[in-house]
């Protein structure tokens, strides 16, 4: 099966795995996981940043985050289309009690006079910025590289104005590789920042926030009482390490194989790519064509190919570690047949 969903669907690899098995372990919770000590401090040292805290997950950080920088009843700005505000359940509501205030950017990136425009302070009758979030790459986007420019611009005016800026993101490594800006000069545009172990990097599970220590120090209460304490966390540690250590270099095949699955879709009458291909999104639009994205899903799953829909009339498809470019030559020749046919 050749799945294109995501690239969550990655497997851990034989040294993974191995890894995994020999791991040395403790109890996380008391702070004795040695494995767990080592991918944090590995992560933060990346990052530049003084701290990190592995997380179960990449929604998990994110909601840590806002649940650290804010207090109850105050606002909260990003993108309109951010992974957080559409795909994380209204939990910095439900969790952190805050508000969302969302901003239209242009291929995910806000524009920092509206950022600034948005921010509110001391009117009784309106809430407080309490946080301001960014997503890189940007999923709904494409896969969009969010400018270092632009992050940095977004910055220094929540620095003058004592706001926070928490960084999603979940593939931030792939807009490391695609723009061939090192990770930390993006994190350095910011106050936290979460990234995925479990998506591009290949781990089966996890995710890291990193900060200031201080930051850490509450964000590791939070995950506490947010029930993400684990205890021989080490073995899901283990594989988190060979992600950033070795396959980092790897998602520069990924974005080759995205953008040549997106050239050959281009040239399939009826199909539209929707998105500048900058990582391992595509975005296809195939309303032109006499088929419905429900019925090319299921016949393309006829040829042993998973993909999904992201929208009523958009199909994504998400290149990772398990697919080749023999992989996209077969998903090319099925799509001709079913779109053709």
């Amino acid at each position: 099966m050749i799945d294109l969903r995501s690239d969550t669907v990655t497997i851990p690899s034989e040294k993974m795995r191995k890894a995994m098995y020999e791991a040395e372990v403790g109890d996380d919770v008391y702070g004795e996981d040695p494995t767990v000590n080592k991918l944090e401090e590995i992560a933060a040292n990346i990052l530049g940043k003084e701290a990190a805290l592995f997380v179960t997950s990449g929604t998990q950080g994110n909601q840590i985050a806002g649940l650290v920088h804010c207090k109850t009843g105050q606002e909260v700005i990003m993108e309109a289309q951010a992974h957080l505000f559409l795909y994380e359940a209204a939990a910095l509501s439900a969790f952190a009690g805050v508000q969302i205030r969302t901003l239209t950017g242009e291929r995910g990136a806000m524009k920092p006079s509206d950022v600034e425009a948005a921010i509110r302070g001391d009117d009784i009758h309106e809430p407080e910025t309490g946080l301001i979030c960014i997503e890189n790459t940007h999923n709904k986007a494409g896969g969009a590289v969010i400018p270092l420019e632009n992050m940095k611009e977004i910055y220094q005016i929540a620095k003058r104005y004592g706001i926070p800026v928490h960084l999603d993101g979940a593939r931030l490594f792939n807009a490391s590789v695609a723009s061939q800006v090192p990770v930390q000069e993006f994190a350095k545009y910011t106050d936290s920042v979460q990234f995925c172990l479990s998506k591009g990097l290949g781990a089966p599970v996890g995710s890291i926030i990193a900060g200031s220590s201080d930051f850490i120090l509450k964000a590791r209460k939070w995950r506490k009482r947010l029930g993400g304490g684990l205890r021989q966390a080490g073995v899901l540690a283990a594989p988190g390490i060979i992600a950033l250590e070795e396959n980092v270099n790897l998602l520069e095949v990924d974005h080759e194989n995205a953008k040549q699955l997106a050239e050959g879709l281009q040239n399939i009458e009826g199909v539209v790519i929707e998105n500048k291909v900058e990582t391992n999104i595509i975005l296809v639009n195939i309303t032109k064509s006499k088929i419905t994205p429900e019925t090319f899903l299921l016949q393309l799953k006829e040829h042993d190919i998973l993909a999904g829909t992201f929208g009523p009339n958009t199909i994504r498809f998400v290149t990772n570690n398990s697919i080749s470019k023999i992989s996209i030559d077969k998903v090319l020749l099925a799509s001709r047949k079913i779109l053709s046919s």
